[in-house]
């Protein structure tokens, strides 16, 4: 019995990119076994090519063709695989949708992914960006997740230690960038639960319901009902969320800037800094629903950049770079974009 050949050629890659820009991959092969891995990595037609490891292509910003092998990630399955005294341990492919796999776990009385709900994006991308919502980060409750090296070609596991979590950053963007595809990742999810609703939206919206000790499902309606209200769908508008993520500053600089700027929103970290809001800087510089060609801050939120359509990966690192700059001249904070560029100079 012969099998397809996983390995496509000239693949258009604008429908799985949510910015939906305009790029096509020279090889592209959808992953969903080991097997399969194994026999594209193997193929003589791609060695020595350049790779990328796609997820849901949220969190990329594609300045052009890529001249190399698109790997897609299309692992799938969820399961309980544990539990003990104090946790559940729940395993997910790394091609799962994030959000539907968040809601299964709720569903399944299994809480502590909530605030989460609605990023969008899979499983195995959560923990390469840690992404965070509404006071919690991913790593939070990450437990484990198996990879595969695509340099040595072997499985490897890997705990929270290994990770190197950090805010919106974590061994995947940095030593281990482009290196490793993630197949599965196991949350330990707590069965003493604690709702976290101390940002004021969440707060607001349960209290709009009248609901004054929330359950799980709750305070993930809620989260998705202000990011409804916030933010565009991907669906309807290319974007690729917050666009910029918020910038933490010291002690001494905080205070600068508090006192030049009254009404400046901040969050106390642990070790002492602040973390201010991008887009609360990004509006006061003029930008909330401001466009430069066919790239624009969201009418409603500043944070996220939008293609109204037409975009390059061009345009959107030239609309970026002017944000960038703007918010820079009116407060002397440096932002960082949260979205990995592909192809062409660095943001």
């Amino acid at each position: 019995m012969t099998h397809p050949d996983p390995l496509r050629q000239n693949v258009a890659l604008d429908a799985l990119n949510t910015l939906r820009l305009p790029a096509r991959a020279a090889w592209f092969a959808a992953i969903d076994s080991v097997d399969t891995l194994r026999a594209v990595l193997d193929d003589a037609r791609i060695q020595g090519l350049p790779r990328l490891v796609l997820g849901g292509g949220s969190n990329l910003v594609l300045a052009g063709d890529f001249p190399g092998l698109v790997l897609q990630v299309a692992f799938h399955g969820r399961s309980r695989v544990q539990e003990d005294a104090d946790a559940f341990y729940v395993r997910v492919g790394g091609g799962e949708n994030w959000h539907d796999f968040v809601r299964w776990t709720l569903e399944m009385g299994w809480p502590g992914l909530e605030n989460l709900s609605l990023i969008p994006g899979t499983a195995g991308a959560a923990p390469v960006q840690n992404i965070g919502a509404y006071g919690i980060e991913v790593c939070e409750h990450f437990y484990s997740l198996r990879a595969y090296d695509l340099e040595t070609g072997k499985t490897v596991g890997f705990d929270k230690a290994d990770c190197a979590f950090a805010y919106r950053d974590s061994f995947f963007k940095q030593q281990g960038a482009g290196r490793y595809l993630i197949a599965a990742v196991t949350f330990r999810l707590p069965k003493r639960w604690t709702p976290i609703t101390g940002y004021a939206d969440v707060a607001r919206q349960l209290a709009a319901q009248g609901i004054a000790v929330p359950t799980p499902l709750q305070v993930s309606d809620a989260v998705i009902a202000i990011r409804r209200a916030k933010l565009p769908d991907p669906a309807e508008i290319g974007n690729a969320g917050s666009f910029f993520k918020n910038p933490v500053v010291d002690a001494a600089e905080y205070a600068r800037l508090a006192a030049l700027h009254p009404g400046l929103p901040h969050y106390p970290q642990a070790d002492g800094r602040e973390k201010l809001a991008a887009g609360w800087l990004i509006e006061q510089a003029g930008w909330k629903g401001r466009r430069l060609g066919p790239v624009g801050c969201f009418e409603r939120q500043a944070l996220v950049l939008v293609n109204h359509g037409g975009a390059t990966g061009a345009d959107v690192r030239a609309t970026s770079n002017a944000v960038r700059a703007d918010v820079r001249a009116r407060f002397g904070v440096e932002l960082e974009p949260e979205p990995v560029f592909v192809g062409g100079p660095l943001p």
